[in-house]
């Protein structure tokens, strides 16, 4: 295996196990602060439980995620040292921030797991409810490095070397707000739906239990949300890419000759030889539309952009279908679930309902997934788009092909662990609330 390949093998799956935990630290605290604020002003026990149940899951995800996120950061030096050299100064002013982020999210959770006691109801609350902001913090520090990558701003190039640093303009380039605000919408969705997914197994068992559902329609109406935002996320995600990364776009959707108006292309598999995408759907002028507001735009196909510098065109407009698809199938969900909600229905009468949710458990996840490919994939051969490319930025060392086995396994122990902790979870809210049907409504 090139060395190159193996660097990217090993950041992409670190990157690919961290982006769960982190995603999940986003969003969870917030549903644990609606739960605790619901038991603050009602009282109900079945609230009490339903918080410090899902802190316990928070806490186990928490310390995972702060092992992963650190073998992140130290990769970044060792893997790709070139990059490092040129960036750090760039960029390094939002991984600084996000440090910060992270130390305060790491005190908020301590105080909120062993404050129950010990500290006055609102401050417990709002423990909780900075740990969920600091996570978002976090993430938008973490993703406007991202998308500097994307969309490089704050500094000149010359003669291969970064002058006039600024950055600031670096942190707040063109790309970053789209990009934090999918990022922070898909961690609602996914974790949402995760979890409502969870509770949905638990009471296809015991169809009349007071806590999963009261956990059911708090992570749904939050992960439903999410969902229903997320495609306008995602158009002002497209026309950035439009505007920023040309070539990206062209292989997110197979767009292989520039033409006016252009085809959205639904599915599909890219034939890169015969430069067509098979079995695929169009709809006529659409992504001239999605791309620049306009059903009459240009679209720059891939016939503009020398081959050399294509993405790998089939992963990224797959990546990019599933990441869609999926991400359509959750919007429709939650308007069933705001549907019944209006119509004052009850969704645990509704076995398959349940069932829907349940197959739709890990669905946000696998978009997320998808989307983070689509996000790096579809920047190669770049690593700084448009300046410095990947295989101008790995380390020279010899033998990559071995810390990204050792990695591997490490993470392959860490889930295995982490199944068994939340197998543990699992049974525990299992077992321990199978009477909740006992609480008062």
């Amino acid at each position: 295996m090139e060395d190159l390949l193996a660097a990217r093998l090993q950041m992409a799956v670190s990157l690919g196990f961290h982006i769960i935990f982190a995603s999940i630290g986003i969003a969870l605290p917030f549903m644990m602060a609606v739960s605790e604020y619901k038991f603050n002003k009602t009282g109900k026990q079945v609230y009490k439980d339903l918080t410090k149940a899902w802190s316990k899951g928070l806490a186990i995800f928490f310390a995972t995620g702060a092992v992963s996120g650190t073998v992140l950061s130290f990769e970044l030096g060792l893997l790709w040292p070139s990059f490092m050299e040129h960036a750090g100064p760039i960029f390094g002013m939002p991984f600084s921030w996000e440090g910060t982020a992270f130390f305060i999210e790491a005190i908020a959770l301590g105080l909120f797991l062993y404050g129950w006691k010990r500290l006055n109801k609102w401050v417990h609350w709002a423990t909780g409810v900075v740990v969920g902001l600091s996570g978002v913090a976090s993430a938008i520090f973490v993703v406007a490095a991202n998308a500097w990558m994307n969309a490089p701003a704050g500094f000149d190039w010359v003669n291969g070397e970064a002058i006039n640093i600024d950055p600031v303009a670096a942190m707040f380039n063109r790309a970053w707000p789209s990009q934090a605000l999918h990022m922070v919408l898909a961690a609602f969705v996914s974790t949402g739906f995760a979890v409502a997914g969870l509770h949905a197994i638990l009471l296809l068992g015991d169809r009349g239990n007071l806590f999963h559902k009261k956990a059911l329609r708090i992570a749904l109406s939050i992960g439903a949300i999410a969902a229903l935002l997320q495609p306008l996320s995602g158009d002002i995600s497209a026309k950035m890419v439009a505007d920023t990364q040309p070539a990206k776009l062209a292989a997110m959707e197979g767009h292989f000759e520039t033409s006016a108006p252009a085809d959205l292309i639904i599915g599909g598999i890219p034939d890169e030889d015969e430069k067509v995408v098979k079995y695929a759907i169009r709809i006529p002028g659409l992504l001239s539309y999605l791309a620049h507001g306009d059903f009459d735009a240009k679209v720059i196909g891939l016939n503009e952009i020398p081959e050399e510098e294509w993405p790998p065109v089939a992963i990224t407009h797959i990546s990019f279908q599933v990441m869609v698809g999926l991400g359509m199938i959750m919007a429709l969900i939650g308007l069933m679930f705001f549907y019944f909600q209006w119509k004052k229905k009850h969704m645990a009468d509704k076995r398959w309902f349940l069932k829907l949710l349940a197959i739709a458990t890990p669905l946000g996840f696998i978009a997320i997934e998808a989307g983070w490919t689509v996000t790096e994939v579809g920047r190669q051969p770049w690593i700084i788009y448009g300046i410095m490319k990947t295989k101008e930025a790995v380390t020279s060392m010899p033998g990559i092909q071995y810390p990204l086995v050792l990695f591997s396994v490490v993470y392959i122990i860490l889930t295995l662990i982490l199944i068994w902790l939340m197998r543990r979870q699992i049974i525990t809210l299992k077992h321990n609330y199978e009477s909740a049907n006992e609480y008062e409504d």
